[in-house]
């Protein structure tokens, strides 16, 4: 069977894609699998290594890179939000307060769900709001867990430091107070794909007057189980 689609260079890059499918590489062995020229399987190689497509592993392996788990993320994106609903709505129940899903695109974050507190002094964050990422507990979640040099970039200009996601990866959650918006608290945990990547944060944000200044005590645990239920949805639907 034919598999060209006309186009040579997208044909080739699809070999070396699709060799790495199998584990990691070496140029040798990338060549050896595609039936590519060196000089071709190198520049192919590099040149998806710049798009994150490809990456190295610490024998320098060529290896598939973060961006195609990124890409798989998004596609999961529908799975995600017909879940959302339910999950959000019964966590503003138990907690009384407003609960947001948010995702990252690119140096933002997307509020792609979200169920409000019906009464009383809330903090609203419209669906299809964009935020930044250099602030808030969702923001911190999103980050917290990004390969080195990315999280690197994305600590120039935040309001929280690597020590302080050091601390979110251990325990598994965020909370910021006043760190987004002054008055405001918020919680935040994260929500994994198939491949157990992080592709999003449930939060639930409020007033600091009711959150007080120590929102993970009083929500985290919620906050957590929302998340897993995400997680195990996307799951069951990899």
């Amino acid at each position: 069977m034919d598999n060209s689609s006309g186009v040579g260079v997208l044909d080739k890059a699809a070999l070396v894609l699709s060799a790495l499918e199998s584990g990691p590489a070496t140029l040798a062995g990338l060549v050896a699998a595609t039936g590519l020229a060196r000089p071709t399987a190198h520049r192919l190689a590099v040149a998806l290594e710049h798009h994150r497509m490809v990456a190295r592993d610490m024998q320098g392996r060529f290896i598939l890179g973060p961006r195609l788990s990124e890409l798989a993320a998004a596609a999961g994106e529908d799975r995600l939000l017909a879940t959302a609903g339910p999950v959000l709505t019964h966590l503003r129940d138990i907690t009384g307060e407003s609960a947001q899903l948010y995702r990252r695109q690119g140096d933002m974050r997307i509020c792609v769900a979200a169920a409000e507190r019906l009464s009383g002094l809330r903090d609203t964050v419209p669906v299809g709001s964009t935020l930044t990422m250099k602030a808030g507990s969702s923001a911190q979640i999103l980050m917290a867990w990004e390969e080195p040099e990315r999280l690197h970039r994305g600590l120039q200009g935040a309001r929280f430091t690597a020590t302080a996601l050091s601390g979110v990866r251990r325990r598994g959650w965020a909370q910021s107070i006043g760190e987004r918006e002054p008055g405001v608290a918020s919680v935040s945990a994260p929500v994994r794909g198939p491949s157990n990547r992080v592709v999003a944060a449930v939060s639930v944000s409020g007033p600091i007057e009711r959150l007080t200044r120590h929102p993970g005590r009083m929500h985290a645990q919620a906050i957590i189980d929302s998340a897993a239920r995400l997680s195990e949805a996307l799951r069951r639907t990899g």
